[in-house]
């Protein structure tokens, strides 16, 4: 239960499926597939689906890479919170969103595994959210040139196992595939 007072709702969060991330992640094609069906289950059950978008040097804001990719499309009415940090909670707007919308548990899709999700993640927990990864709607590339001890799959896997053992007092993390995401009982 989140540790949150008076937030009993539950959001979508899609973080960073720009084209410029995505572009060589694992698997990427079933990762849209797979947020494309929560992002129509949440819009039918009208939840909140949050939107988060990275920038940087090489990736600046209107790029064509900055963009999201085209199978992914968000609502005009669907905040998307614009981020400069692997934390999409950090020097942005992302807890005021939540907070309007009396948010105090997320359902965490999107990229890159080992570095946003999971900053977000963790960001979150520490924040008071109880924190849902699902399990076949997160990727990521293949970071081993950059010193990764694994490829793209077992970066997936791990994040998988240890999310679903994460919690905090008041608050815990678990791990779901997409077909068993409740939004109600989130």
């Amino acid at each position: 239960m989140t540790s949150l007072p008076d937030r009993p709702n539950t959001a979508l969060v899609v973080i960073d499926m720009q084209r410029q991330v995505v572009a060589d992640a694992f698997e990427v094609e079933r990762v849209v597939a797979n947020i494309n069906t929560l992002v129509e289950r949440a819009r039918a059950e009208a939840v909140p689906v949050v939107w988060v978008q990275h920038w940087a040097d090489e990736l600046p804001q209107g790029s064509e890479g900055w963009h999201y990719v085209p199978e992914l499309a968000r609502s005009d009415d669907e905040p998307v919170v614009h981020k400069q940090y692997g934390d999409s909670f950090e020097a942005t707007e992302l807890e005021s969103v939540l907070a309007d919308r009396k948010v105090g548990q997320l359902v965490v899709t999107g990229a890159q595994t080992d570095a946003c999700v999971r900053m977000t993640l963790h960001g979150a927990l520490v924040r008071g959210y109880d924190v849902t990864l699902v399990a076949d709607a997160h990727t990521t590339e293949d970071m081993r040139q950059w010193g990764a001890p694994m490829g793209p799959d077992q970066a997936i896997e791990y994040a998988n196992l240890y999310w679903q053992f994460s919690s905090a007092e008041g608050r815990s993390g678990s791990t779901v595939p997409t077909a068993e995401i409740d939004f109600a009982a989130s």
